[in-house]
C-alpha cells in the first residue's frame, strides 16, 4: 500500500542542527511544487512539516500543474525555492515555453536533486494491451500546456519505439492532474509519470489499470533516439511504485533525477545553504529524511546533489547510503 510518512530520524537530525540552521532560515517561506498528489508535492509537504516541527519555520507549498506555473512565483520572489523537474533546465536555456519574451533564459541555481527506487517514465493504460513502447503507435498520448518537461519527455520516450508525434494522437491538458483525470476517464492512454506518484496509484486502482513498458539498457538504438530529444533520461532498474513494481518484480524503465530543488541566483546564499543543509543532514544524521509514496526514504540515500556555498558557486558532491 502506498502511504506517506516522515522518518523519525529526520527529527533527531534537525534537532542537532536546528540552532545553526535557524539563524539563516526565515520564519515563513513559500515553496512551489507540482499538483497535489504528485510525488514531488508530497515530498515538499513532508519536508515542510519537519521545518515546522523542528526548526519552527512555516513552509507553504504552492501547487501548480505545469512548469511555468511552478517557476512564476519564484521568479516574482513570492516563493524562495521550487521543487522542479527537468523544467529547470529548459528555464535555464530559455527554450520551449520559456522561450517567450516574458521568460527567456532564467538565472536558476540547483540546490539538490535526488534519485531513488522509482522511475520517471511512460505510464500506459493496461486496457490498451500495450506491451512495448512501439505498441503505443496510434494511441492517445497526454501532454500538458506550459510543461515542456512532460511534453518533451513523452515525445522523447515514445521515440525509443521508433515513434514520433505523427504516430500518435496528442491530447492536450491544462495541468498534470487534469491529464491524470483524463487518463482514468479514458480520454488519453499514455502519460509521463513517476512510478510512485499518487496519480499513477489512483490510475492503477481504476478499471483501466497501469503498465510500464520497459526500456532495455542494451537497446542502444532506442536510447540513441531518446537522447537525441532528451539526453537527461537514463535506464534504471525500478523497484517501487504502482502496477506491481517491487524489489521482487523490478522493471528496467526510464528515469532522471527528481525532485530537483532549485532557486534563483539573487536569493540570499546563507538562507539557501541553510535550507539545503537541513534537507541533506536530516538524511545523513537520521538515516532517512522523508518517506513519501511507497518507501521513498531511499530518495535521499543515493543521491547526486549540489550545495550552494557562497554567492554564485556550487560545490557538487555525491553522497552514498550511510
Amino acid at each position: 500500500m502506498i502511504k506517506r510518512s516522515v522518518i523519525a530520524g529526520a527529527v533527531a537530525a534537525l534537532l542537532v542542527y536546528g540552532p545553526a540552521f535557524g539563524q539563516a532560515l526565515p520564519k515563513e517561506m513559500s515553496w512551489t511544487a507540482y499538483d497535489t498528489g504528485s510525488s514531488g508535492f508530497n515530498i515538499a509537504v513532508a519536508m515542510g512539516q519537519q521545518f515546522k516541527n523542528v526548526l519552527g519555520t512555516d513552509v507553504r507549498v504552492l501547487p501548480s500543474g505545469n512548469d511555468t506555473g511552478r517557476l512564476a512565483p519564484v521568479k516574482a520572489n513570492r516563493a524562495i525555492i521550487s521543487q522542479m523537474g527537468i523544467g529547470m533546465y529548459f528555464a535555464q536555456e530559455g527554450v520551449f515555453e520559456f522561450g517567450s519574451k516574458s521568460w527567456g533564459p532564467q538565472p536558476v541555481r540547483l540546490m539538490m536533486a535526488a534519485t531513488a527506487c522509482n522511475g520517471i517514465t511512460l505510464a500506459v493504460a493496461k486496457d490498451t494491451g500495450v506491451k512495448e513502447v512501439k505498441d503505443i503507435k496510434g494511441k492517445r498520448v497526454g501532454v500538458v500546456v506550459g510543461s515542456p518537461a512532460l511534453t518533451q519527455g513523452v515525445l522523447a520516450l515514445i521515440a525509443f519505439g521508433g515513434l514520433t508525434a505523427k504516430d500518435v494522437t496528442l491530447v492536450q491538458f491544462s495541468s498534470n492532474n487534469a491529464m491524470w483525470k483524463g487518463f482514468v476517464n479514458n480520454e488519453t492512454d499514455v502519460a509521463l509519470s513517476s512510478t510512485i506518484s499518487g496519480q499513477s496509484k489512483e490510475a492503477d486502482s481504476s478499471p483501466r489499470g497501469v503498465v510500464w513498458p520497459q526500456f532495455p539498457a542494451d537497446d542502444k538504438q532506442g536510447w540513441a533516439r531518446v537522447h537525441k530529444i532528451a539526453p537527461y533520461f537514463v535506464p534504471q532498474k525500478v523497484t517501487c511504485g504502482a502496477g506491481g513494481l517491487s524489489p521482487q518484480a523490478p522493471l528496467v524503465l526510464a528515469s532522471y533525477a527528481y525532485p530537483i530543488f532549485m532557486t534563483y541566483a539573487d536569493r540570499p546564499a546563507e538562507t539557501i545553504e541553510a535550507i539545503t543543509k537541513a534537507m541533506i543532514d536530516a538524511r545523513r544524521r537520521g538515516h532517512g529524511a522523508v518517506v513519501a509514496e511507497h518507501d521513498l526514504g531511499r530518495a535521499l540515500s543515493r543521491r547526486h546533489h549540489s550545495r550552494l556555498q557562497g554567492e554564485g558557486r556550487v560545490d557538487r558532491c555525491r553522497t552514498e547510503a550511510q
